[in-house]
């Protein structure tokens, strides 16, 4: 991971930007913050007045979970209040279960690492073993500022399955072994539409070689 951040080409960072007004909007299990702010131009000078609403949220963590001896990944399967549309013939999204990473928010003093191993305990009832950093980046930066730090980790998954989840939570989580091959091709067909998991298998799609003979 990064440590430093990496500033824009054009030399703007948040001294360029004057926040005017900053207040609560709501404050739930998501929480929004409405500001008032105006910010530097590429022309120059200051542009005008914005409104604008940020959906606050802790950083987040993804781990998506590889096994090199079976060359297979673990998915999970859960309901996504996101993905229940109104309409659904405006959204390609057939049901509002998603396939998706094991992933988790970082609450306390955990670190990434240590947030993506707990994640695929709860989650999906597997011990990561090594575990090798992907990347790091803004989920939605127009309107939310939840940070997502993505891992690949080294995992055992030939008894692999069921369901499982936090009861407390609300989690109904259940748990898919797929070859990668079949991975990819479910990609491919439409069939994964979770940001997280189509970045975390297009990079494994790169490296999955040097991690077969490595961690094999």
């Amino acid at each position: 991971m990064r440590d430093t951040p990496v500033e824009a080409d054009n030399g703007f960072t948040h001294a360029d930007v004057e926040v005017l007004e900053n207040k609560s909007g709501y404050d739930g299990f998501l929480k929004l913050r409405q500001l008032q702010l105006r910010h530097r131009q590429f022309a120059g000078g200051w542009g005008n007045e914005l409104s604008r609403e940020i959906v606050q949220r802790h950083r987040a963590v993804g781990v998506l979970l590889y096994d090199p001896a079976l060359d297979a990944i673990a998915l999970v399967e859960q309901f996504r209040v996101g993905a229940l549309t109104l309409d659904n013939s405006a959204s390609p999204v057939a049901s509002p279960w998603l396939l998706e990473l094991v992933a988790g928010l970082i609450d306390s003093a955990e670190s990434p690492e240590q947030v993506a191993r707990r994640e695929a305990l709860e989650e999906a009832d597997i011990a990561v073993r090594e575990m090798e950093f992907v990347c790091e980046y803004f989920s939605s930066p127009g309107g939310s500022n939840e940070y997502f730090y993505l891992f690949c980790g080294r995992c055992d998954l030939s008894a692999a399955g069921g369901v499982h989840g936090l009861a407390e939570e609300g989690e109904d989580i259940r748990v898919q072994v797929l070859p990668f091959a079949g991975a990819l091709q479910c990609l491919q067909d439409g069939g994964l539409c979770n940001a997280h998991t189509i970045i975390a298998l297009q990079w494994l799609q790169l490296h999955r070689q040097r991690l077969r003979q490595i961690w094999c």
